[in-house]
């Protein structure tokens, strides 16, 4: 079988969560924007109505994944409802599957077991469906460099926002200072890993705080944002897409460094700034990510 072309995890900006059950938002979610999709069975969705989400998965995914979204599905944990969650899910094939409250290596390579069962079971190839951990705990925080690295599915994590600053006692506010400490060491842990870091949902409905917050994520290092409202993902995927302006500088730094070098000279200044080899290194970077993303809708 031929493995679609699916867009790649450093490549999804806005990662929007769904509730499960939902089937007006479920049918609509695709016009959000939103790069990654996901239907969430844990917190979104009550126990009772979860035979229910879990029934929608195998029409609703190649719907998403025919109108060009990454589809994902966030399951319980294995040891709760998360076993029968992925036995009907996994007839959807997603393309991602997130395990939230994951605090141990295990936790992981537990759901890489399941997925790979399923896989054989339906005829999925195997190795297609990538994971997801879900940072919900100080534990996990700490040993995410091998919780991140525990399996070859695993090509980012995402770090939740409500449990983790109930795990630390933390008071939440819309200005997220609580866990800024948290989000910069999951950055750090998840680019020493080599996986995308997903920063944590932005769980307030004001337009303004989401791109806030979301440019002060892009400032840190961050690619990607999570979010629960499905009017965030254009203004989440328009802060984390380079603009117009900022091309046009990147390609004056590039375009100026390089004739330094030319001449034989070691930097060059360019609108005040003197630009050495990190600065440039840095315009290349991003010139190359517009060219990338240029290879998908955006």
């Amino acid at each position: 079988m031929t493995l679609r072309r699916v867009r790649p995890a450093r490549l999804c900006r806005a990662w929007l969560f769904l509730e499960g059950a939902n089937e007006a938002v479920l049918a609509n979610a695709v016009a959000s924007g939103a790069d990654v999709l996901i239907h969430e069975l844990e917190d979104f969705t009550p126990p009772s109505l979860r035979p229910k989400a879990r029934g929608l998965a195998p029409e609703l995914y190649p719907q998403w994944r025919a109108q060009g979204a990454v589809v994902a599905v966030r399951v319980n944990p294995l040891d709760e409802d998360g076993m029968d969650d992925l036995a009907a899910v996994m007839r959807g094939r997603p393309d991602i599957v997130a395990l939230p409250k994951v605090a141990e290596p295990r936790h992981v390579m537990q759901l890489a077991d399941a997925v790979t069962r399923f896989e054989r079971d339906y005829g999925i190839p195997e190795g297609a469906t990538m994971l997801l951990p879900n940072i919900e705990f100080a534990r996990g925080l700490v040993q995410l460099g091998v919780i991140a690295t525990v399996s070859p599915r695993i090509t980012a994590c995402l770090m939740a926002a409500e449990d983790l600053a109930a795990d630390l006692g933390a008071e939440r506010e819309p200005d997220g200072l609580e866990l800024a400490y948290a989000r910069q060491r999951f950055l750090l842990e998840c680019v020493a890993a080599g996986v995308v870091a997903v920063d944590c949902p932005y769980t307030f409905s004001d337009a303004a705080g989401v791109e806030r917050e979301t440019r002060w994520a892009r400032r840190l290092g961050y690619k990607a944002k999570s979010t629960v409202d499905p009017a965030h993902p254009a203004i989440i995927n328009a802060v984390m897409t380079p603009n117009a302006a900022e091309l046009a500088r990147a390609r004056a730094i590039v375009a100026a460094f390089e004739a330094a070098r030319e001449r034989g000279e070691a930097r060059v200044e360019v609108d005040g700034a003197l630009v050495e080899v990190p600065t440039y290194t840095t315009a290349k970077r991003l010139l190359a990510r517009h060219d990338e993303l240029q290879g998908w809708t955006i």
